[in-house]
């Protein structure tokens, strides 16, 4: 694929980002940083399009907190048309992780993962998709 060239006016405090962005995520030059936002802007345009895509949920939480399980496993049920698997790794005596993998219409993953990233006792959670179609 043909590379072109071209000028970008900014704002300087937009620089400062873009530089600590490039610095931050540990990209070669700004060229590259920008290409990963333009591709990332282009994808999250799709997953609002509703395209099929596919993906993965990360969770990870405190096993031990009261019906967390229970109401992962409620929730999965409720979307297992689109549910590919999970994965359950113990990573300590209390702490969990769970990635389930999606595929399926952009806003139907979208709230599957919004409901399971909502549920009190989650510590941290965070939606992956990609194109699939």
């Amino acid at each position: 694929m043909a590379i072109s060239r071209f000028g970008v006016s900014l704002e300087e405090n937009l620089l400062t980002a873009l530089d600590n962005f490039v610095k931050e995520n540990k990209f070669a030059n700004r060229s590259q940083a920008l290409r990963y936002l333009i591709e990332k802007n282009l994808v999250e345009k799709k997953w609002q399009c509703d395209r099929i895509v596919a993906g993965a949920i990360v969770l990870l939480y405190n096993h031990h907190k009261k019906d967390l399980s229970t109401k992962l496993t409620d929730i999965q049920h409720d979307f297992h048309e689109v549910i590919l698997a999970t994965q359950h790794f113990h990573l300590d005596e209390g702490n969990c992780m769970e990635i389930v993998s999606i595929k399926g219409p952009a806003h139907t993953l979208t709230e599957l993962s919004d409901l399971l990233i909502s549920i009190k006792g989650i510590k941290y959670g965070k939606l992956v998709m990609s194109q699939a179609d």
